[in-house]
C-alpha cells in the first residue's frame, strides 16, 4: 500500500465520521423535531426514527471499515461494499433529485457519499 492510499482511505473515513456525527446529532434533532410535531401515527414516528438512524449506523460502518482497511490493507476487499453503497446512494440522491424531489440536490447526501466512494476507491486502487 502506498503512503497516499492510506490518506485517501482516512479522508474517506473522516468524511463518513463527520457525516455520521452531523446526521446523528444535528440532523436527527431537526428531522425528528419536524416528525414529532406532525400528525403522523406514533408507530410511523418510531419507524421514521429507526430509518433515519439506519443511515447513521451505515456511516459508522463506513468510517470503521475504511479506517480498518487503511491500517490493514490486506483486507482491502472490505472497502468494495462501502464504495458500492456510497456510489449507489449518491446516484439515488441525484436520480431522485433530477425528478420530482429537487430538494435532494440541495442536501449534502449525494456529494458526501460520492466523495467518500471516490476516496475509498482511490485508496484501494
Amino acid at each position: 500500500m502506498l503512503f497516499s492510499d492510506f490518506y485517501f482511505l482516512m479522508i474517506g473515513a473522516m468524511i463518513s465520521l463527520v457525516g455520521m456525527l452531523f446526521h446523528g446529532i444535528v440532523g436527527q434533532k431537526k428531522y425528528m423535531g419536524i416528525i414529532n410535531q406532525s400528525d403522523l401515527e406514533p408507530l410511523t414516528k418510531s419507524l421514521s426514527l429507526v430509518a433515519w438512524h439506519m443511515f447513521t449506523v451505515f456511516l459508522f460502518g463506513s468510517t470503521f471499515t475504511l479506517a480498518y482497511v487503511a491500517y490493514f490493507p490486506t483486507y482491502s476487499i472490505a472497502a468494495y461494499p462501502i464504495i458500492a453503497v456510497n456510489l449507489f446512494g449518491a446516484l439515488l440522491f441525484i436520480f431522485l433529485g433530477l425528478g420530482k424531489h429537487k430538494h435532494l440536490l440541495k442536501m449534502p447526501g449525494a456529494y458526501l457519499m460520492g466523495i467518500t466512494a471516490l476516496f475509498a476507491w482511490l485508496g484501494i486502487s
